[in-house]
């Protein structure tokens, strides 16, 4: 019996799978069979592509494209993609191998800063809405920037991530030109925002421009990137003005800011005299001002006498945020919480709670002074590592890891200056900056240790 059953394994597998799929067809229909005799082919392609859908998960978990593109939404891209995901990772990391842990000074300061991140959820005023951000946001954050930061391992991936973020960027930002250009999704008359009746993220004109800020120091990395070719720094200059334009649209004062600093930082790697750089930043932010039409706003426009009601709007939050830090000096109000919060610590009510407007506010109001210590640490540990990679570089010569090199250091200041006025602490952009910061160095250390094996061996030939 057991002799029969071998030899005739194949055909009584197939008819086992076949049976499976008409139960399936007969109990859920078409889709169901479907889906089941996919699966497989599903599961091999997240284990043999993990890379690919580790950063298709990352461009639609920010740039939010199914949002932007709303006939994606009911495909549920996002969820399928973080399966893919976490099925790669579990594979590559217990099975396979192939994906190598290793440790580095900010990958310590992410885990401690997540862990405080933690405690301040269990310590919120309000525990659910603070559950629900960790475990919404919060936890794939701190999965991804192991598995980014693990899995880029060659020049390669990097010029993959590179163009994702630049194609995502610009599709966005063709969105809300398109939306500006028709009238759709206007705030306050004239700020453009996208899939506001989806109640999108994308739906909020200062979330939008932080959407589109992420990309703009990757593109201007190739723009002012000499050894490209003349055609990549064209599509790039193209690509430049696009999203600066849909930046433009969303009237963001932190977003212009941004922009000009990362612009300000490319600048001044071609002309090394400070007073000339700061000229043209100044210049090109009151020329930014000016096309964006930010007099035109209902808030924060000209026909506001003294400091206009969006900045008083800011600095009312801003001492909110000061006020939970000060009553609540070791874990704040908690995450995500400064908005439900905001009635209780405000000096001033105007009949609504308002966002706080600010990334260092937003940490010091939700994490307390303590939350506030560890952040700036990461990003100082951000910084010293992109200066290792600098010092590196400078030995390798690569082209590619001087680009990148640069398009994340310019990212980092673009992060910390709209982020001045923009809420991003617990988003993407940092996050990813941070791993792909940590990746860029073990791939320049390697580089470098085998360049020096090379040249020891050769040393010892020609003895």
């Amino acid at each position: 019996m057991r002799e029969l059953i071998y030899q005739n394994r194949l055909f009584l597998t197939g008819f086992a799978i076949t049976l499976v799929v008409i139960s399936a067809y007969k109990g859920v229909g078409i889709l169901g069979a479907f889906a089941l005799i996919a699966l497989p082919f599903a599961a091999f392609s997240a284990v043999r592509a993990s890379i690919a859908f580790i950063i298709l998960f990352i461009l639609f978990s920010y740039f939010r494209l199914h949002e932007a593109f709303p006939v994606l939404m009911p495909f549920k891209i996002p969820k399928l993609l973080a399966l893919a995901s976490l099925l790669g990772i579990f594979w590559h990391l217990l099975i396979s191998k192939q994906l190598k842990p290793h440790w580095h000074t900010c990958h310590v300061l992410f885990v401690i800063l997540f862990l405080w991140l933690t405690v301040c959820v269990f310590m919120a005023s309000n525990r659910s809405i603070a559950i629900e951000y960790w475990s919404g946001v919060l936890t794939k954050v701190f999965i991804m920037v192991f598995a980014i930061s693990w899995w880029m391992t060659s020049v390669k991936h990097f010029a993959i991530v590179r163009i994702g973020i630049m194609l995502s960027g610009v599709a966005v930002a063709l969105v809300a030109i398109s939306n500006k250009a028709n009238g759709i999704g206007l705030v306050e008359g004239t700020r453009v925002t996208i899939s506001r009746e989806l109640r999108s993220q994308l739906g909020d004109p200062n979330d939008l421009s932080l959407v589109l800020m992420f990309p703009v120091s990757f593109l201007a990395a190739e723009v002012f990137d000499k050894r490209n070719n003349k055609s990549r720094r064209l599509l790039a200059a193209a690509g430049l003005f696009l999203v600066i334009s849909g930046v433009i649209a969303t009237q963001s004062r932190g977003g212009l800011l941004g922009i000009a600093a990362v612009l300000s930082f490319f600048i001044y790697q071609r002309v090394k005299n400070p007073v000339i750089v700061a000229t043209v930043g100044v210049l090109g932010m009151l020329m930014m001002v000016v096309f964006a039409g930010i007099t035109d706003r209902q808030s924060g426009g000209a026909a506001e006498e003294g400091v206009d009601a969006s900045a008083m709007g800011r600095i009312y939050a801003w001492q909110a945020a000061i006020n939970m830090a000060l009553g609540n000096p070791l874990t704040g109000v908690g995450v995500n919480n400064f908005f439900a919060n905001y009635y209780f610590y405000s000096p001033h009510w105007d009949g609504k709670n308002h966002a706080v407007h600010s990334t260092w506010f937003q940490v010091l109001g939700e994490t307390g002074f303590v939350g506030l210590l560890i952040f700036i640490m990461l990003i100082m540990g951000v910084f010293r590592s992109l200066a290792r990679i600098e010092r590196l570089n400078a030995l390798n010569q690569d082209k590619q890891l001087i680009t990148n090199s640069l398009a994340l250091k310019a990212g980092m200041i673009g992060f910390m200056v709209s982020g001045t006025f923009l809420t991003q602490a617990f988003t993407w952009p940092l996050y990813i900056i941070l791993s792909l910061t940590i990746a860029l160095e073990k791939l320049s250390s390697d580089k470098t240790r085998r360049k020096n094996v090379l040249s020891n061996e050769k040393m010892v030939k020609n003895q």
